[in-house]
This record gives C-alpha cells, sequence and structure tokens, in this order.
C-alpha cells in the first residue's frame, strides 16, 4: 500500500499484523477508546445472518450496540475498519444521522433511503476530505477547472490544500486503480498553520471538522451538494500527473455539462 491514497490509514494499519490479515479482535483493539454516538465502544464482528428487514438498519445496530459487521478477510471490510480506526468522530457522526434519520422516519426510511441518507452512504463509500485554506482554489473543484487547479496552479494546492481518502470502497478501488475513479468531496476550512502540524494532529483535526459537517443536516441535502472530483488528478495520486498532457484527457478530466 505505497499509493498516497493510503497515507491516511498509515497509522491504523501500524496497529496490526503486517504479514496476515488481522481478526476481529485485533481491529477492536486497535480501536480501542472509539465509541459511536451513543457511547458504545467499537467492536468488529463476525457478521451474521440477516433477515432484510434487520440488514435495511445496519447503520442503527452499529449506534446501538458499537458491533460492525466484518467479513475475514474482505477488503472491502478492512477499509471500513481502517477508517473507523483513522477518522472515529466522523465515522461516528455519520453513523449517528443514519440512526437518527432511521429512528425520525422509520419502515419508509428503512425501505427507500432518502436523499440525506444516500449522501451519508456516498461519501462513507468514496468520499474525499478536502482541506483548504484557499477558498478560491476550493470553487475550482465544483467548476470542474481540473488543469487549472492541478497543473497550473499546483504549488498553491501543494502549499493550501491537502486530500484524505475517506470512503472505504474507494480505497478499495485504488489496490487497483483506473482512469474514471471519481469521489464526493466535503470540503473543510483548514487555517495555514494546519498544514504545519504533524500528520497525526492533521487527521486528528481533519476528523474534527468532517464530523462536525455531518452534525448539521443542512449541509448534505443529497448527494449533488457534494462535489465530484476525479482522484487519480491529484498530485501525487498517480504516475501521469507529473505530465501536463495527463490533464487533458477529457474523458477523465471531464467539463461541467448542464446540470
Amino acid at each position: 500500500m505505497r499509493s498516497p491514497v493510503f497515507a491516511p490509514l498509515e497509522g491504523a494499519l501500524g496497529r496490526l499484523p503486517a504479514e496476515r490479515w488481522p481478526t476481529h479482535d485485533e481491529l477492536t483493539q486497535a480501536a480501542g477508546g472509539i465509541v459511536t454516538s451513543r457511547g458504545k465502544p467499537l467492536r468488529f464482528v463476525n457478521p451474521r445472518q440477516h433477515t432484510d428487514r434487520e440488514r435495511r438498519y445496519y447503520e442503527l445496530r452499529i449506534a446501538e450496540s458499537g458491533e460492525v459487521e466484518t467479513r475475514r478477510e474482505n477488503w472491502h471490510d478492512l477499509f471500513n475498519a481502517l477508517v473507523w480506526i483513522t477518522f472515529p468522530k466522523a465515522k461516528a457522526a455519520i453513523n449517528a444521522q443514519h440512526a437518527a434519520i432511521l429512528e425520525e422516519r422509520g419502515e419508509d426510511e428503512a425501505r427507500r433511503r432518502s436523499p440525506e441518507r444516500d449522501a451519508l452512504t456516498l461519501f462513507d463509500e468514496g468520499g474525499v476530505i478536502v482541506a483548504s485554506s484557499s477558498a478560491e482554489l476550493s470553487q475550482l473543484i465544483p467548476a470542474f477547472a481540473w488543469k487549472d487547479l492541478f497543473w497550473h496552479r499546483r504549488s498553491e494546492v501543494e502549499a493550501s490544500m491537502e486530500f484524505f481518502a475517506f470512503g472505504h470502497a474507494l480505497c478499495e478501488q485504488a489496490l487497483a486503480p483506473y482512469l474514471g475513479m471519481v469521489a464526493k468531496t466535503v470540503f473543510v476550512d483548514a487555517q495555514r498553520s494546519f498544514f504545519s502540524l504533524a500528520r497525526d494532529a492533521r487527521l486528528a483535526r481533519a476528523d474534527e471538522l468532517v464530523a462536525a459537517h455531518f452534525a448539521d443536516r443542512a449541509r448534505f441535502p443529497s448527494p449533488r451538494s457534494m462535489a465530484p472530483m476525479p482522484v487519480l488528478g491529484i498530485p501525487g495520486w498517480h504516475p501521469g500527473t507529473a505530465l501536463e498532457s495527463f490533464y487533458d484527457d477529457a474523458q477523465h478530466f471531464r467539463s461541467k455539462g448542464p446540470r
């Protein structure tokens, strides 16, 4: 896992055996001290057999019990655990909103996910945190100004922005990356001092800011509220980012069309 995509997970990986798949107990131990929004200690457990109705309440069960059902030797579920360990406050905040909306809206919500929960799910599965001290640069993402952002203004990006992969499905895709990988973005305001912090401190601060973002439902009314981004355009996330011509691929770096 040498790709910059996995850089935020290095601390969590360092708590686990390097030569084999971790056990549920080892994942739980690595998550020591992490609790759900309802104060339940996080535990990674074997999946159980569930009815369709029980599966629809998956997020509520995590909030109430702290149990995250995790398949053995499964990359998707392992990355989910690693993200919980790395960004515990943000994951708990997302889970808390799922649980609260399910309780408020009952079976209708369980059967048909609302736009708010679609947004939560899409970021949880395929999101990237964009920590930025420049509103001007941040606006280039919803404007789809990819070459301007990632090439022409690269030095500014490197000084004023940092990108953290959050979605566990996105991390799984990054094991075999392909042009066309797109993530949903959440922007957090980072002061200039943010970028001088040690890595763990930056991660902790990003975690707090994303948790605060998802504490307010007005910030995620639907998936359309989160700008998409071709993640392999981030400098260093693909070998092609060393070449200007890489950003001329209109299939990968699409312009903004009508909405």
